[in-house]
C-alpha cells in the first residue's frame, strides 16, 4: 500500500452527534456556568414554541437542585400539547430532526440540536440519562420513559418505558396535558446579569402572555432563589405563515438545486410559482433580461442561465415578500412586558414597519423605560433579543449593540461621555429583531452579525424613542416649574389680597386677570384612565389658556391603534393624521378659559395604556405638549401607502395568479390534442394552423 492509499484508508464518516459530543462548545457548553444558562434556554424555548402552535397560554416551571460537587438536576415542566410516543425517541437523541429548518418564517430555533444537545451534554459528565414524562390531551395515561444517546448512530437509546397517571407533585391532581424534562449535568448556578434567573426575567418580558417560574435549591433543600413572572396578557403572538423564497436571497447553488427539481413546464410558472414577489410581468421581464426562452423546460436550464437569471433578479423591479410570515410583539405588550420585571415611571415604544435585507423580511422593535428604581449610577440596561429569543453574551460584539452605540444619547437626556460605548443613566433599552433568518456571529447564536439594512431600521427606532425620552424630560420640566409658579401664585397673592382688603375695607378683587398675565403660558395636561363597567380606557387632555389673548390650535395624541381596538366616544370628531395619530382643531381659546378633549379606546384590558403623547400645531408653546415634527409625520404617511400600495399589488396578482394557471393549462392541453391530431392525419396543414 503507498502512502496515499494508507492515508486514505484511515478516513472515516463522522456522526453528526459525535462531533458535537467532541465539539460540545458550539452548542453553548462551554462552561460549567454558561451550561446551566444553554439548558434552560433549550426547554423553554421548546416550550414556548410547543405552547403556541397548539394556541395554548404557557405555563412553564424550572427547577434546578444542587448535588455534590457541580451536579445539579435540571427539571423543566410545562403545560403544552405533548410529544406523541412514537416521536419522543427522535425529539430527544436525534440531532438535526427539525420541522422548521426548511421553513421561511419567524421561529426560535431551527436546526434541530437544541433539547438532544442537552441529553447528549448530561450523559457526557454525568453519566446521567433524562427521564422524559410526556401527556397528550384525550388520552387516559402519560408516557414515562429514560433517554440515553447512542453517538455514533445518531439515535435515542429508550430504557424504562411504561404507561401511568401523571400527578402533580405539589397538589396531587392528575395533569391533562404538558411534558416534563428532568436530569442531572454538571453545571454551576451564579446569580447576576449572566444567569437563568435573568435569562427567564428576559423571557418574560418579550413573552407577557407566558407564565414562568423558577425554584432553586442548594443540596440540603434550602431555597437559595426564586423568580416568578406571572402572564400580563391573554394574548398569544399572532400565528405566522411560512412563505417562499425571495429572489434577492437566493444563491446559484439553491437555484440550480430548484430548477432541478422543479416539476413545473414553462419558466414563468416556475418563477411564479416557487417565489414570493415575483408576478408574471416580472417574471417575463427577469427571463427577457436573462435571455432565456421563457417556454423553457426548467430542468433544462444549465449553469450559465442560472447565472444570468440571478444577475437579472437585482436588476428587475420585485415586490416585498409577504409579512405574515413575521410575529411582532406590539408596542403595548413590550410596555406590559417590561412592567412586571421593571418599575419604571416612563415607557416610550416603537415598532417599525417590516423592512426586507436581502429577501428576508425583518422587524425592529424598541423599548425604553426611564425612572423608577432603576440605578442612575451605572450604564443603562441593555437587554437584546432576536425572534424573542434573549441574548445574553457577546454584547459587545452584537448588531445590536453597536446601532445603540452609534446614537447622541446625551441629546436625549441620557449621560453619554464622549458619545461612546452604552449611555448611563437610570433606564433600560430593549431590542428586539423579528426575521425569518438572523444571521449570528457564531453558532451559539449569542450576538448578531453585521447589516447595513438592518442597522440602520435599528437606529432609526432608537432615534424615535429617543425622541419620546427627550419630551417627556422636558415635559416634566416644564409641569414642574409651571406647577410650583402656579402654586405660588395662587396662594400668596390670594392671602395678599385678603389681607390687603381687610386693611383697607375694602371687597376682595378678582384676581384672574392678574394670575393670567404673572402665568402667560399655555398649559396641557393628559389623564388617563380606565371605565371598568365598559371596559373602556379613557383619556382626557385639558388645555389651559393662562395668557393675555385667544389662541387657536390643532390638538394631537397618540393612541394605541391596531387590529383590536377602536376609538369611542370621539364626540369632538376630528380626524386621523396616521396611524395611532389623532387630531382635534380647537378655533378659539379665550384667555383664562379651559378647554377639554376626551376619547375611549375599547379593545384593551386594564393597564393596557398609561402613557401617551401629546403634540400640537399652531404658535407659541404649549407646556406639556410638543410641537409636531411635520417632516416626521410625511414619513410615516408615506411608509403606510407603500405598505397598503404593495399589500394591494400582492393581493391583485394572487387573485390573477388561478387565471393565468388555468389558461396555461388549457393553451397546453390544446396543443398537445392539436400535435395528436396532426401525427394521426387527421389535419391538413391548413387545418393545423388554424387549430
Amino acid at each position: 500500500m503507498n502512502k496515499a492509499e494508507e492515508i486514505s484508508s484511515k478516513q472515516k464518516q463522522i456522526a453528526v452527534s459525535e462531533f458535537f459530543e467532541k465539539n460540545k462548545h458550539f452548542l453553548g457548553f462551554d462552561s460549567l456556568q454558561r451550561s446551566i444558562i444553554t439548558a434552560v434556554k433549550e426547554s423553554v424555548d421548546n416550550s414556548l414554541d410547543a405552547c403556541e402552535e397548539a394556541r395554548i397560554l404557557p405555563n412553564i416551571r424550572v427547577e434546578l437542585n444542587k448535588e455534590k460537587g457541580d451536579r445539579i438536576e435540571f427539571i423543566t415542566q410545562d403545560n403544552g400539547p405533548g410529544i406523541p410516543r412514537n416521536a419522543i425517541e427522535d425529539v430527544f437523541g436525534k440531532f438535526l430532526l427539525g420541522s422548521r429548518f426548511h421553513a421561511i418564517r419567524q421561529t426560535r430555533g431551527q436546526q434541530g440540536i437544541g433539547i438532544t444537545g442537552v441529553v447528549m451534554y448530561s450523559q457526557l459528565t454525568t453519566g446521567s440519562k433524562t427521564r422524559v414524562i410526556s401527556k397528550i390531551k384525550g388520552e387516559s395515561s402519560a408516557v414515562f420513559v429514560e433517554l440515553g444517546l447512542d453517538t455514533r448512530k445518531n439515535k435515542a437509546l429508550k430504557t424504562g418505558e411504561r404507561r401511568d397517571v401523571w400527578l402533580d407533585e405539589d397538589t396531587g391532581e392528575e395533569i391533562k396535558q404538558g411534558l416534563r424534562i428532568r436530569t442531572i449535568m454538571k453545571g454551576k448556578y451564579q446569580k447576576g446579569k449572566q444567569s437563568v434567573h435573568q435569562y427567564l426575567r428576559m423571557t418574560s418580558i418579550v413573552n407577557p402572555h407566558a407564565s414562568i417560574s423558577l425554584i432553586v435549591r442548594d443540596k440540603d433543600g434550602n431555597l437559595i432563589d426564586q423568580g416568578n413572572w406571572p402572564r400580563t396578557t391573554e394574548r398569544l403572538p399572532r400565528v405566522v405563515s411560512e412563505i417562499k423564497p425571495h429572489p434577492h436571497g437566493i444563491h446559484l447553488g439553491t437555484l440550480q438545486r430548484m430548477l432541478r427539481e422543479s416539476n413545473e413546464r414553462k419558466m414563468t410558472s416556475f418563477l411564479r410559482h416557487n417565489f414570493s414577489g415575483v408576478s408574471m410581468r416580472a417574471a417575463r421581464e427577469i427571463l427577457i433580461k436573462a435571455k432565456v426562452d421563457e417556454g423553457r423546460e426548467p430542468k433544462r436550464i444549465k449553469a450559465d442561465d442560472a447565472q444570468e437569471m440571478l444577475n437579472a433578479f437585482q436588476r428587475v423591479k420585485l415586490l416585498s415578500p409577504p409579512m405574515d410570515c413575521l410575529s411582532p410583539i406590539d408596542d403595548l405588550l413590550i410596555k406590559k412586558g417590561l412592567s412586571k420585571a421593571i418599575d419604571s415611571r416612563f415607557a416610550s415604544t416603537v415598532t417599525r414597519n417590516p423592512s426586507v435585507s436581502q429577501g428576508n423580511p425583518f422587524q425592529i422593535e424598541v423599548g425604553l423605560v426611564f425612572g423608577g428604581d432603576l440605578s442612575a449610577d451605572g450604564p443603562i440596561e441593555v437587554l437584546r433579543f432576536a425572534n424573542r429569543v434573549p441574548l445574553m453574551y457577546q454584547q459587545g460584539g452584537c448588531l445590536l449593540t453597536k446601532a445603540l452605540e452609534s446614537v447622541d444619547w446625551k441629546r436625549y437626556g441620557l449621560d453619554h461621555p464622549g458619545g461612546r460605548g452604552v449611555p448611563k443613566g437610570p433606564a433600560a433599552l430593549l431590542i428586539h429583531l423579528a426575521s425569518t433568518n438572523v444571521q449570528f456571529t457564531s453558532e451559539a447564536k449569542e450576538a448578531v452579525a453585521e447589516n447595513e439594512e438592518v442597522h440602520e431600521e435599528i437606529r432609526k427606532a432608537l432615534l424615535e424613542v429617543g425622541r419620546g425620552l427627550k419630551n417627556h424630560l422636558k415635559k416634566s420640566s416644564q409641569r414642574k416649574k409651571a406647577k410650583e409658579k402656579f402654586e405660588l401664585v395662587n396662594i400668596i397673592l390670594p392671602e395678599i389680597a385678603k389681607k390687603s382688603s381687610e386693611i383697607l375695607g375694602r371687597p376682595e378683587p378678582n384676581l384672574a386677570p392678574v394670575i393670567t398675565q404673572i402665568m402667560n403660558a399655555v398649559f396641557c395636561e393628559e389623564i388617563l384612565g380606565w371605565d371598568k363597567e365598559r371596559k373602556i380606557a379613557t383619556c382626557s387632555i385639558k388645555i389651559y389658556n393662562y395668557t393675555a389673548r385667544a389662541r387657536a390650535y390643532t390638538i394631537l395624541a397618540k393612541w394605541p391603534e391596531n387590529e383590536n381596538t377602536i376609538m369611542v366616544d370621539n364626540h369632538r370628531g376630528g380626524r386621523k393624521e396616521a396611524k395611532g395619530i389623532w387630531a382635534w382643531r380647537l378655533d378659539t381659546l379665550n384667555p383664562g378659559t379651559c378647554t377639554v378633549v376626551e376619547f375611549g379606546v375599547s379593545g384593551l384590558t386594564k393597564g393596557d395604556w398609561v402613557d401617551t403623547d401629546i403634540f400640537f400645531r399652531g404658535n407659541g408653546e404649549i407646556i406639556g405638549a410638543t410641537k409636531i415634527d411635520e417632516s416626521l409625520l410625511d414619513e410615516i404617511r408615506k411608509s403606510e401607502a407603500l405598505i397598503l400600495a404593495e399589500e394591494e399589488i400582492e393581493k391583485e396578482s394572487s387573485n390573477l395568479e388561478p387565471l393565468i394557471d388555468r389558461a396555461e393549462e388549457n393553451i397546453h392541453r390544446d396543443l398537445s390534442e392539436t400535435v395528436m391530431k396532426s401525427k394521426e392525419g387527421q389535419l391538413s396543414l391548413s387545418e393545423w394552423e388554424v387549430e
